[in-house]
């Protein structure tokens, strides 16, 4: 019963992230439904990892985009 919960929780609100891409924060439900996603099926973990990184990239170029901001004043 928890299990099939988890599954479908999951994936509604993996969808809502993928659905709503464009909105701001919509990137959390992503995560949200591949972390409980994750739980039940290993191959969902690349997934995962892969948002990340994505993730990661982003703050990082946005890091440097304000730094240079910044500096430049």
């Amino acid at each position: 019963m928890l299990r099939n919960l988890r599954i479908a929780m999951g994936v509604l609100l993996a969808v809502i992230g993928v659905v709503f891409a464009i909105l701001p924060g919509s990137i959390l439900f992503l995560l949200a439904g591949l972390v409980l996603l994750s739980m039940e099926f290993p191959k969902m973990r690349k997934g995962l990892w892969g948002c990340q990184k994505a993730m990661q990239r982003s703050a990082q170029k946005l890091d440097r985009y304000f730094l240079n901001r910044k500096l430049r004043r």
